[in-house]
């Protein structure tokens, strides 16, 4: 029995990534990728969401930026559409434009999943649970979130690269090279 219940639990620590530094797998379906270094994994805060990394930093700016990567199971979270409206709806565009004007959408393929990414940038309404509808909103301005509707034959990933927008740019580069190392 003790050796049962030692094995249950050494499986259920190597279910989840280690918080910390160091070299961290993302598997999401069959496919996997390394996430880049300078990320730091840290503690999820829900069942749904299999990783979290919080990401440097840029010089002048007081928040770092996050990376999360959440999975309802098959057939959860919606279709595309309704989730480009939704997170469409995150932002207020910056004074003079419309939110499609900021909006960058951009579909290719990783690993044989379809990947669609909705870039957007402006004034973030975030909100905490975001589904919870008496949640409080923050308003925080000059904010980018990176949009992932990542389609594997398992389901659909989401990918959430949030934060300031002078850290998301620091760390697009890898950011989108990660993506597209899927295999």
């Amino acid at each position: 029995m003790r050796t049962l219940a030692c094995t249950l639990l050494l499986a259920a620590m190597l279910s989840q990534p280690a918080v910390g530094g160091g070299k961290t797998t993302v598997t999401l379906g069959t496919l996997k990728s390394d996430a880049p270094a300078a990320w730091k994994t840290a503690k999820s805060p829900f069942k749904t969401r299999l990783y979290t990394f919080v990401v440097p930093k840029a010089e002048g700016v007081d928040r770092d930026a996050e990376i999360q990567v959440i999975f309802f199971g098959a057939g959860g979270g919606g279709g595309l559409p309704e989730n480009i409206k939704r997170w469409k709806g995150m932002f207020v565009a910056p004074e003079g434009k419309t939110i499609d004007d900021v909006a960058k959408q951009e579909t290719f393929k990783a690993g044989g999943a379809k990947v669609t990414t909705l870039d957007l940038q402006g004034t973030y309404l975030d909100k905490f649970p975001p589904f919870a509808p008496n949640a409080k909103t923050i308003r925080r301005p000059d904010y980018r979130r990176i949009n992932v509707y990542f389609e594997t034959d398992d389901g659909v990933y989401f990918i959430i690269f949030v934060g300031p927008a002078k850290s998301v740019a620091q760390q697009q580069k890898a950011f989108d090279e990660w993506l597209k190392a899927f295999k």
